[in-house]
């Protein structure tokens, strides 16, 4: 029965045409078996994040020099480090930093690209123009060379690194966001929303983005694994997360000088990046596929 209400083809309120679009969505997802996959990563990662001091059988920051450069065994799952410390442990709780980065990027960059390219496409001209030309600046260099220099500029540290992935972020999600205005600025419910007197920033705020929003989530998705290769870049060049906290990208860092013998050192915290990487990729994909009516039509 709830099924049946659910995908109802006459709903009877809002709320369940809302839950009944959701179930469709869930539904279409759930048919992608990549995208489940990737979202198991995703969960997995939440779970390693919430529960690290749980799962993580030692302590990420201290160790014992008589353990030092352990191979993996069932004491030390993926060995110790150059001081003795538990990988493992150091991964699970690296799990941590990484996703508070890639939460606080997505949260800064995402809605200040939104609000730049609505407002740019809705009012077209010179204010077009102007944040359409700032936006091609940003987009004109490479992202982690200008991360560098922001961070360069503001000092080594996780909040620094935030500020500058997500400097480096927005305009992406400022040129989609502007597409999609374009797309129905002149279009016959803006301009009866005019007509009843509504102020730009209203249509803008109430109508505009929200029509520009799983566009937007779908980018951000799928950006979350450049998200996670920038930090780790950062990390791995000393000016993201500073020791001894358990970073991978600074974990790696510090396994390159053992590479050849002792690999598992920064192979470990590398494979973890390549597969949590992987999982936002191929979740954000399955959401492309499902959120995109092109894709659905094609499909």
């Amino acid at each position: 029965m709830t099924r049946d209400w659910l995908l109802s083809d006459d709903p009877e309120t809002r709320l369940q045409a809302r839950l009944g679009q959701g179930y469709r969505l869930a539904r279409a997802l759930a048919r992608n078996p990549l995208a489940m996959v990737g979202l198991a990563v995703i969960v997995l990662l939440l779970v390693m994040a919430a529960l690290a001091p749980w799962i993580a059988p030692y302590s990420p920051l201290e160790g014992m020099l008589s353990n030092r450069l352990q191979p993996p065994s069932s004491a030390h799952w993926m060995g110790t480090d150059e001081l003795g410390r538990d990988i493992f442990s150091r991964v699970v709780h690296g799990s941590r930093i990484t996703l508070m980065i890639v939460i606080l990027v997505a949260v800064i960059a995402a809605p200040l690209g939104l609000i730049i390219g609505t407002v740019a496409g809705y009012y077209g001209g010179w204010v077009d123009k102007v944040l359409m030309g700032l936006t091609d600046i940003f987009l004109s260099l490479p992202r982690l060379i200008l991360a560098l220099a922001f961070v360069a500029a503001l000092g080594p540290g996780i909040e620094n690194a935030v500020i500058a992935i997500a400097i480096t972020a927005w305009p992406v999600y400022a040129r989609i966001a502007r597409a999609e205005t374009l797309t129905f600025r002149n279009s016959e419910f803006i301009a009866a929303v005019r007509m009843q007197g509504a102020s730009g920033v209203r249509v803008i705020g109430l109508h505009v983005i929200p029509l520009c929003m799983s566009s937007t989530i779908v980018r951000v998705t799928l950006d979350m694994a450049g998200i996670i290769l920038t930090a780790a870049g950062l990390g791995f060049l000393g000016l993201g997360a500073q020791p001894p906290l358990p970073e991978w990208g600074a974990m790696i860092s510090k396994g390159r000088a053992f590479i050849l013998d002792q690999w598992w050192v920064a192979t470990m915290p590398g494979f973890a990046i390549v597969v949590v990487s992987l999982g936002f990729c191929l979740f954000g994909d399955g959401l492309r596929d499902v959120l995109d009516p092109k894709q659905r039509t094609k499909g």
